[in-house]
């Protein structure tokens, strides 16, 4: 066994050791707004359940390691004092992680994961449609734990509504753990299914996906493709050259057959395909092959 003192290795290895160690973690979806009503989405996994009466949740925007800047949704938090947490099933899980990418200041992640935004009762941030528990929160308290990179802001929220989707409800009216298909985060790249296990979910950290709003429409109104499989397509950071579909559909004989259809339906199922596999880049050439 190592043993290690925190201060002897850098906050990113830290962060590292603890992230891999402590889990997995509830993923609380946060819906804020800033102060000139612009919406704003983001998930965190430093966040759980610490009271019933009143009913109180707590999640931690941390400091940026890299530069020790803050997120979008402690400043919306701290000026407006309102939040929406969503919880994340396996339906959405792709989406979410693409809305964790850093978008600049004012992008609408609504529209770049391609969420559905529903009005809230009692508070301004909006809902997300597709989470199956929505909490209107009022942030009671804000405790910052440091000034440096990596250090945390615990956000304490009440929750003064709550919505919850019938279909995850067991004939006693409870939430049924297997309808509800709930999804954390453990360490890397690895979250975990709660009735299946372990799975990846890649996620570039340094550059831009394209975003959900980029896909064209008659690929989102396809009956083919899941909100995870938008969630991939639009996690990419550029689409491929038309030179590269074109080299793609010359060594992929298959791929001519499905091209050659009038079906726009079977060139999304061989798409479909490749998304299965987490080739995406594939799968997006396919989509562009069909003129």
């Amino acid at each position: 066994m190592i043993s290690i003192d925190p201060k002897s290795i850098t906050t990113a290895v830290l962060q590292g050791y603890l992230q891999g160690s402590v889990g997995p973690r509830p993923i609380a979806f946060a819906s804020t707004i800033d102060e000139n009503g612009n919406p704003n989405l983001s998930p965190f996994s430093f966040f759980n359940v610490f009271s019933a009466n009143p009913p109180i949740l707590v999640f931690s925007p941390a400091r940026r390691v890299r530069d020790n800047s803050v997120k979008h949704t402690l400043i919306n938090c701290e000026a407006t004092r309102e939040v929406v947490i969503n919880v994340v099933n396996f339906d959405m899980v792709q989406q979410t992680s693409l809305a964790s990418t850093e978008y600049a200041d004012g992008v609408n992640e609504f529209l770049k994961s391609g969420f559905t935004p529903i009005p809230s009762d009692l508070v301004k941030p909006l809902r997300v449609k597709e989470s199956p528990v929505q909490f209107e929160c009022k942030v009671t308290q804000i405790i910052p734990l440091g000034t440096e990179g990596g250090a945390g802001n615990l956000i304490l929220c009440e929750v003064i509504k709550l919505h919850i989707d019938e279909a995850i409800l067991d004939e006693k009216g409870a939430i049924d753990q297997h309808k509800i298909d709930l999804v954390s985060r453990l360490g890397g790249n690895w979250y975990s299914r709660s009735n299946q296990g372990l799975f990846e979910v890649p996620k570039p950290l340094s550059t831009l996906g394209i975003g959900v709003d980029a896909i064209p429409e008659h690929i989102k109104k396809s009956s083919i493709f899941n909100g995870n499989d938008f969630g991939k397509l639009g996690n990419i950071e550029a689409l491929p050259t038309i030179e590269e579909v074109s080299i793609f559909v010359k060594q992929n004989f298959s791929i001519k057959a499905v091209l050659s259809s009038d079906d726009k339906k079977n060139v999304h199922v061989e798409a479909k395909k490749y998304l299965d596999e987490n080739d995406v880049l594939s799968a997006w050439k396919v989509l562009l092959a069909k003129k």
